[in-house]
């Protein structure tokens, strides 16, 4: 008679007990294997490192792999929330956008970009539905972002913390650019930091070690990366985080020691590119883009210029303020989607960043004591992850990246277990 897995207990976890972790792995479904290898892919590239294996498109399978899977699960818990709702409506938006889009053929050539994240955030939520699934999904997402911020962080320390033009590279995909990288470490950043706050007593040495690793690494990457944005949301992060011991001296002392060695580590063109901000050409691209987003916006407020029409449109219309050799995105997201979906696609966005952000902790992870501790460190820190990716994303056009549509989807399956408990 086959025995019964017992579920795990948050003890279990702490931190990185990977044999209860991978026993529990095998027992689980098609459906929940799957959408931690589609993560893995996702994250990790494999694909990347061995070009061997590169002749599949492995993330869409699996994703696919998990969707078939999906309907065989008893575990699965197919619920829409309010902020899967939102998504979807959105989504709607954007199909309409594309019917009276500028261009509708580079609409319909970009169309995966937005339409995966409904199905993903759909699967997700659904198929990691219990604390054992969480557990286990969330740690090969939070191994797979360690592992880029350890590797780049290294690579800017083996070159002295010098500058660099085009900052630091992360894995091809979302994360090569030394922009998205630095965003991937605000969403790392702050998951490990109160990881480390509520476990550093209850670890084993090397996981103490590794999670000191995994908050230095990723603010060590944001300097390196040359990202003004993502360093400024940095910053954001740190004062959402302390505000409430800002007067402290012992914490204004050890702040200021930071700042210091901070300052001194960050390279002397990095600092210069802060005293000319609005002067450069980027920063003064940056402008007109915007300036003549707001003004697509207003001359097409219900839909606007249509889906991924932003380039297009400029190019056509406002050629003679390209400083660059072509018109490229916004360079902002609420820009990006003003101009994708008008002001009631953007009217949708702000209501869903609104709610992921003041969503009020389920009952049961109010309490950080005992086996909710886990638990109520990862809520706070994707809030935490979500403002920089606002801040950030003031400079950058990462609307259809995963920073924001995976952390939905963590935070739904994570309030969904809490209040299934």
């Amino acid at each position: 008679m086959k025995t019964q897995t017992q579920p795990l207990k948050d003890t279990d976890f702490i931190f990185l007990k990977v044999k209860n972790l991978w026993t529990h792995f095998k027992t689980e479904s098609f459906a929940f294997k799957c959408i931690c290898i589609y993560i893995f892919i996702e994250y990790f590239r494999p694909q990347a490192i061995f070009p061997i294996i590169d002749f599949l498109p492995w993330a869409q399978l699996f994703l696919i792999f998990s969707l078939v899977g999906l309907f065989f699960d008893s575990k699965s818990k197919i619920k829409i929330d309010t902020s899967y709702f939102l998504v979807f409506l959105y989504f709607i938006v954007v199909n309409l956008s594309i019917i009276t889009a500028f261009n509708r053929s580079w609409a319909l050539e970009n169309y995966i970009n937005m339409a995966q994240w409904v199905v993903i955030i759909f699967l997700i939520s659904s198929i990691v539905s219990s604390r054992e699934r969480f557990y286990i999904f969330f740690t090969v997402f939070f191994m797979c972002c360690l592992k880029i911020a350890l590797g780049t962080a290294k690579n800017w320390a083996m070159r002295g913390f010098s500058f660099t033009t085009w900052g630091l590279m992360g894995p091809q995909g979302y994360f090569q650019n030394s922009g998205e990288l630095a965003v991937l470490m605000l969403i790392l950043f702050p998951l490990s930091y109160y990881l480390y706050i509520h476990f550093k007593n209850d670890v084993r040495k090397w996981e103490r070690y590794l999670l000191i690793a995994a908050v230095v690494a990723p603010i060590l990457t944001v300097l390196g990366s040359s990202s003004r944005g993502a360093q400024l949301a940095l910053l954001v992060q740190l004062i959402l985080m302390f505000y409430k011991k800002i007067f402290s001296p012992k914490f204004m002392i050890s702040i200021g020691l930071i700042a210091v060695i901070g300052w001194q580590v960050l390279p002397s063109e990095q600092k210069e590119r802060f005293t000319t901000i609005g002067e450069d050409k980027s920063s003064m691209q940056r402008q007109l883009y915007w300036e003549h987003g707001w003004e697509m916006m207003k001359a097409n407020p219900l839909l606007g210029v249509g889906y991924y029409n932003f380039q297009p449109y400029y190019a056509t219309y406002y050629s003679q303020y390209t400083l660059y050799k072509r018109a490229e995105l916004p360079h902002n997201i609420f820009i990006q989607v003003g101009t994708d979906a008008g002001f009631s696609g953007l009217a949708i966005y702000l209501l869903l960043i609104f709610y992921i952000l003041l969503r009020r902790y389920p009952k049961r992870i109010q309490s950080s004591e005992g086996d909710t501790a886990y638990l109520h460190a990862l809520w706070v820190g994707l809030k935490i992850g979500i403002v920089g990716f606002l801040v950030a994303g003031q400079f950058v056009t990462i609307g259809y990246y995963p920073f924001l549509w995976i952390s939905i989807a963590l935070q739904s399956s994570l309030a969904k277990i809490v209040n299934s408990h």
